[in-house]
């Protein structure tokens, strides 16, 4: 186990301690002014400094925010990464409490600052961090607070994300699956980066403490279960659960169990660095009449599959800086000149599969060029796009399940939808 804290300090924006917490017997409040002290000394350098100042023999683990300072000390050998995620997450508290955490706000509601961080933090070791769990039992008025109150399930148990007692008269749980494409094809129309990010984001309205089971495509389940003929099965890389998943249980039987939180969260992100074609192909012909005009050809063409439809396509092609007067022609959708960006916009609200258009478009030029001019940057074409109940990987929702011990009915909604992340092709 890493070392736990030994105190909590929080300072103003001069270095001054407003408030100060010990968990420990083995460091006096004099570490606070060594701590500003050794951070003036780098001030000039401060960035390059980072969040650990370490002095005699102490590490001292900070952040700022607004104009006070959020620091843990400690003597022994912490997770420091760790350490900084609770600092977040204990001003993102006080924000909640506080609505904005500045010196001002900390001083008028010490009482309840000392309590938070007596439940946050036990002995020197993070406990509780989510704020919806501790407002129900620390009140930001004296009066509210009762002495016989009842700490709320998610302190007594391991479903800290979920509080008990949620009520719908409809329930149902809607699954996005979301799949990022980022393409990258160099000057000689040659594939140079191609990869897929996912994400399974979740909107549950479920009563109760439901437990939800979810299964998909995953090859791995698919060999075990010997079902590798009955569908497409695919390998995901990278992958990242939400913290209410049970990962015992998914390293067993690859079956993905949890007890979700209430309303919208991110379940699982995933990677597949298997090579994909763009979906949709983008060529661009420039012929350049010196001191006189630029035309510009442009090949727009999907490569998915027919009774898929791109839509709100936007398609962003560079032009020099001075161009001026643009003329342009397009078989579908419209184009508009966006001198800010020097770049083309052309945009399509729907583009089926495996359809081609063309844009053409001309530029004025100056007749007179700046000596000291600087040359153009090649920037590359951008495109955007999304591909609803589509997704490249072919990952697929197998089943969604949900137990509740009053057996109630559920919705379930499955949606896919594809979009493009960094995708770009660089002009010749």
């Amino acid at each position: 186990m890493a070392g736990a804290v030994s105190a909590l300090f929080i300072l103003d924006i001069k270095g001054r301690c407003l408030i100060s917490r010990h968990y420990r017997a083995d460091i006096s409040s004099v570490e606070a002014e060594r701590f500003f002290t050794k951070l003036l000394e780098n001030e000039e350098d401060i960035e390059a400094q980072g969040p650990v100042v370490f002095d005699n023999g102490v590490s001292h683990i900070f952040i700022q925010h607004n104009n006070v300072y959020l620091m843990v000390v400690s003597r022994q050998n912490c997770n420091v990464a760790s350490l900084i995620v609770f600092l977040h997450k204990l001003a993102g508290v006080f924000e909640y409490y506080f609505e904005e955490l500045v010196e001002e706000s900390l001083r008028d509601n010490f009482v309840v600052v000392y309590e938070l961080l007596d439940e946050m933090m036990d002995f020197g070791y993070p406990q509780y961090s989510e704020a919806t769990i501790l407002s129900k039992f620390i009140k930001t008025d004296a009066y509210k607070l009762e002495v016989t109150q009842r700490p709320p399930m998610a302190v007594t148990n391991a479903v800290s994300w979920r509080n008990e007692g949620i009520f719908y008269k409809k329930n149902e749980v809607f699954l996005d699956v979301v799949e990022s494409v980022n393409i990258l094809v160099n000057s000689n129309r040659q594939l140079v980066r191609s990869e897929v990010g996912g994400a399974l984001k979740m909107r549950t309205c479920l009563s109760g403490m439901p437990e939800c089971k979810l299964g998909l495509n995953d090859r791995v389940l698919m060999d075990a279960q010997d079902r590798s003929t009955k569908g497409k099965s695919i390998d995901l890389e990278d992958i990242r659960f939400h913290q209410c998943v049970r990962l015992a249980r998914y390293e067993k039987d690859r079956t993905i169990s949890f007890i979700p939180p209430d309303g919208s969260f991110d379940l699982m992100t995933y990677r597949i660095s298997t090579q994909v074609k763009p979906l949709i192909w983008v060529e661009a012909q420039v012929e350049k009449h010196a001191r006189s005009r630029i035309e510009m050809l442009v090949k727009a063409r999907s490569q998915f599959r027919e009774r898929s439809n791109a839509t709100n396509v936007q398609i962003s092609i560079p032009v020099p800086s001075d161009a001026t007067k643009p003329i342009v022609r397009t078989t579908m959708g419209a184009a508009s000149y966006a001198p800010e960006h020097d770049s083309l916009i052309w945009r399509i609200r729907s583009f089926p599969g495996d359809k081609e258009y063309m844009l053409g478009a001309e530029f004025g030029l100056p007749s007179v060029a700046y000596e000291d001019a600087t040359p153009n940057k090649k920037t590359p074409i951008r495109v955007k796009f999304e591909i609803p109940y589509f997704t490249v990987s072919g990952i697929q929702v197998r089943h969604l399940k949900v137990i509740e011990k009053s057996a109630y009915q559920t919705l379930p909604w499955v949606r896919y939808i594809t979009m493009a992340g960094e995708y770009e092709i660089r002009l010749q």
